[in-house]
């Protein structure tokens, strides 16, 4: 009886949101499919592109899976897990993005029926976290590496990494000119078009003084000095008095500060530069001045682009124009002021440096180059992979039906449940070939039973069979230059995995919106300075 008589136990605040046990963790992996279902048909060159429109009225149109995730401004937590993920793929890796969203969904959506059958999610993690050790190991086996090829063939292999990153974005119609120029972006050397590229520096022009047309506009081996300083007439009226007793000193104390400038622009003339840029602005005086001398000037230059030059070039950035060596100066091959569109550039090319290049891009519309720079980024970041670690797999999504065909078939080795759940892993990788199969808008089953025939040849002829989005049905992706670098499956596959494992591996969430609120008033009444504040901090220690 006394038992029965014992008061509830509150542990937690009225109000608070608990929710724990199989319908939880059901509930994450909901979830996490919502979310992957909205970048989904994103997937391969014929995915469809987001069109996003934020609150303040601006209109993103992108398929880059990383960029939607960002924009979705996702509040579930559990969900919140893949947006991490993507954005940590676009990071290291620069491309996949999708990919590693459908991967870690598709796992989740097979363990489900598991969880739901009473499995422990603990026995789930173990076996994903050695299906996953597997995959890359074979991933690892099956990559073919471009080191020791000559620097022409090195260049048009990473082309075709480049053509497979751009094939599914907005710009995938100029795929062969764009990827050409990302090599040369990477890799030195490149030509130029309507978009172009430059092996050097390009800005925009900046903001210029009456004399400015006057000054010449190009020059071969010019030397640049970059500078950190005002070149403008200062009237020294700021904290200082001066008490004069003739009259005629007066043009005295003008003539200093004329001297003062003019000191200042005859040191930059004498140090031998035909370029001068500064980060503060260059008065109308000294673009006169130097305009005189055939000497080119741009103040008001961003400190990115400063650096940029000085990294290019050779220079060092100056805070005073007195005793400006040689060795401060940067040099290049060709500079010139040239007019791109409706904007003017100033561009330095042939650098000795030799590490900088600069992509100029020219479309119709602010959203349309907005997205070719994305999917540049994307290119430009595969091959930059590519080139560092110089193994590439078969795309379209060979790798995946290999991995998959590979892990099935150790899973019959195993005894146990362990069985079960690396075959689902397994049939969770057939996701990419599947969605690049429904996107192009083909039987994915028939196009799958094709694939898994090919893969299950004995003489493993068929390892480099994927997708073929153009005729529906199966092509060698190898012998079709469908590839990628074997580092974007490889950490895809490790992302996925363990983004899974984290969400099978939590079975309770608490949320509190009581004491956020409460939180958010002790904030208020402190700011307010009413006094109470300090009794609400101690209470909270306390806690």
């Amino acid at each position: 009886m006394s038992a029965m008589m014992q008061p509830q136990i509150i542990l937690l605040k009225e109000g608070t949101d608990t929710s724990q046990g199989k319908p939880q963790l059901v509930s994450n992996i909901n979830a996490c499919g919502a979310v992957a279902d909205v970048v989904r048909t994103t997937l391969g060159p014929r995915g469809m592109d987001k069109l996003i429109h934020d609150d303040k009225g601006g209109v993103t149109i992108s398929n880059d899976g990383a960029t939607i995730m960002k924009l979705l401004d996702i509040v579930h937590p559990a969900a919140k897990i893949l947006v991490d993920i993507a954005k940590s793929q676009d990071s290291e890796v620069g491309d996949g993005t999708t990919t590693v969203v459908l991967l870690a969904a598709e796992f989740l959506k097979e363990a489900k029926p598991f969880i739901e059958d009473g499995v422990h999610p603990q026995n789930l993690i173990r076996s994903y976290r050695t299906a996953s050790y597997l995959a890359i190991e074979k991933i690892k086996e099956l990559a073919t590496s471009i080191e020791g090829k000559s620097l022409e063939e090195k260049k048009t292999l990473l082309a075709k990494c480049a053509a497979t990153t751009l094939s599914s974005k907005l710009i995938g119609g100029e795929k062969e000119f764009f990827a050409s120029m990302v090599v040369d972006a990477v890799v030195p050397g490149g030509t130029m078009r309507d978009s172009f590229l430059v092996n050097g520096v390009a800005f925009k022009k900046t903001f210029s003084y009456a004399g400015f047309e006057q000054q010449p506009k190009k020059f071969l081996n010019p030397k640049i000095l970059l500078l950190n300083i005002e070149l403008e007439l200062k009237s020294e009226k700021e904290n200082a008095e001066i008490r004069l007793s003739d009259p005629s000193q007066y043009q005295s104390i003008v003539d200093a500060e004329w001297n003062i400038i003019y000191d200042k622009l005859d040191k930059c003339a004498q140090s031998g530069a035909k370029v001068v840029l500064s980060r503060l602005a260059i008065g109308d005086l000294a673009t006169q001045y130097f305009a005189d001398r055939d000497i080119f000037c741009a103040g008001r230059v961003a400190e990115e682009d400063l650096q940029r030059v000085a990294a290019a070039a050779g220079g060092t950035v100056q805070t005073s124009v007195n005793n400006v060596i040689d060795e401060v100066l940067g040099v290049c091959e060709l500079f010139e002021e040239r007019q791109v569109g409706n904007e003017r550039f100033n561009i330095f090319s042939g650098c000795p440096s030799g590490r900088t290049a600069t992509i100029v891009l020219r479309g119709g519309a602010d959203q349309f180059i907005e997205e070719a720079e994305r999917s540049l980024h994307d290119a430009i970041m595969i091959v930059r992979r590519a080139l560092k670690n110089s193994t590439v797999v078969a795309g379209g999504g060979a790798i995946d039906m290999e991995i998959s065909r590979y892990l099935r078939q150790h899973a019959r080795t195993i005894a146990g449940k362990s069985q079960l759940f690396i075959n689902s892993y397994a049939k969770a990788l057939e996701i990419i070939p599947r969605q690049l199969c429904d996107n192009a808008g083909f039987d994915a089953t028939d196009v799958l039973n094709k694939l898994r025939q090919k893969h299950a040849l004995p003489s493993g002829e068929g390892a480099a069979y994927g997708v073929d989005v153009n005729t529906g049905g199966i092509a060698d992706s190898f012998a079709n230059f469908v590839w990628e670098p074997a580092v974007v499956k490889l950490n895809a596959i490790n992302a996925a995995t363990e983004a899974a494992c984290l969400i099978l591996s939590v079975d309770e969430t608490v949320k509190n919106p009581k004491s956020e609120s409460a939180q958010g008033e002790a904030a208020a009444s402190a700011m307010g300075g009413r006094g109470r504040g300090g009794g609400r901090g101690r209470g909270m220690r306390r806690r």
